[in-house]
């Protein structure tokens, strides 16, 4: 992420591994006469002299030693600084991108819940984007101790402290335990908040928490979809009903399954109809056809099937539905 040289040989950069990195101390080498700090887009350089802050560089560039950074210094600017004796400094480098972190739990949290004394185990799944939010709170808890620190080191510190964070938001936010995706968005917001303010103890910021999925046990996920299933047969069976009401009001039907649904459905309920209105008008004792050929199944054989008398068709039926003459005794 930066870099100070002699003619460029003897460079303090740094810009290797910055995607992963929120920091990284450059020190115990020395800065000699005609050395540069290279600045990167993306990095701010932070010159440090025996441990205090001198100068924070923001700017991305290339800076000299001598004319660019020793005047502007608060302690070094009235050193008389020859380079005849090489000046041993450090720079903190930090990385000022915000990076997206992928994290899970490592194991399945235990929830209570009603009917499983041991709770019921899920996983959950997402990502964290954090940044370096305070420059001198990094530089007191964690530059005087670590030469780099990486999301890495956010994930593992954020992964301590989920567990216990993921089970008080669902108590708070989850209204269905066997959907909490549906309530993904307010836990997440309620864990971004805590572990923003934990993070921020070490100059870090949390700027975003996202739950991407809830993982639940195999025997959960079968009893989701049975239901699931049995519901979609209710809906289904009323989704017909109703478009087939709704078809008969416009005068058309739609295309596809559904419509070829509904058409059968309409027309075995208009067929029912037809039937049931003839045998009415034709004989008014009997209910319909139907009624008749179950009383002939029910019978000792079936009729002729034409009227002797008058020649009309009979169908089965146990008297004439012209003339009414007795077709079965």
């Amino acid at each position: 992420m930066g870099l100070f040289s002699n003619q460029f040989s003897n460079a303090v950069e740094w810009n290797e591994g910055r995607e992963g990195v929120l920091f990284y101390k450059w020190q115990n080498q020395e800065i000699k006469k005609g050395s540069r700090l290279i600045i990167r887009p993306g990095q701010d350089a932070i010159f440090l002299y025996n441990g205090v802050v001198e100068g924070i560089f923001e700017d991305e560039g290339s800076y000299d030693i001598e004319s660019d950074i020793i005047p502007f210094l608060t302690t070094l600017k009235s050193f008389k600084f020859g380079f005849n004796t090489p000046l041993r400094a450090e720079v903190l480098f930090i990385n000022t991108k915000e990076l997206l972190v992928k994290w899970g739990t490592k194991n399945a949290i235990n929830l209570p819940a009603q009917g499983l004394p041991g709770g019921m185990p899920i996983r959950a799944f997402g990502t964290f984007n954090c940044k370096i939010v305070e420059h001198q709170v990094v530089i007191d808890k964690l530059a005087g101790i670590r030469q780099t620190y990486t999301v890495d080191d956010v994930k593992e510190r954020i992964i301590a402290s989920l567990d216990q964070l993921l089970m008080s938001w669902i108590a708070k936010e989850g209204r269905d335990m066997f959907n909490l995706q549906a309530d993904a968005r307010n836990i997440a917001k309620g864990i971004e908040s805590d572990l923003d303010m934990d993070m921020r103890k070490l100059g870090i910021g949390i700027t975003d928490f996202t739950i991407e999925s809830f993982s639940y046990p195999e025997e959960i996920k079968k009893m989701q979809e049975k239901a699931a299933a049995q519901s979609m047969v209710g809906d289904m069976n009323r989704y017909t009903h109703m478009a087939a009401a709704d078809s008969m009001g416009k005068g058309h039907t739609g295309g596809g399954v559904a419509s070829d649904m509904v058409n059968l459905q309409m027309g075995m309920a208009l067929g029912q109809q037809m039937v049931n209105q003839m045998n009415q008008n034709q004989n008014p004792g009997m209910p319909n056809m139907a009624a008749g050929a179950a009383a002939n199944i029910s019978g000792a054989a079936a009729g002729p099937k034409f009227c002797p008398d008058c020649g009309t068709p009979t169908s089965g039926t146990k008297f004439c539905g012209n003339c009414g003459r007795q077709l079965i005794s």
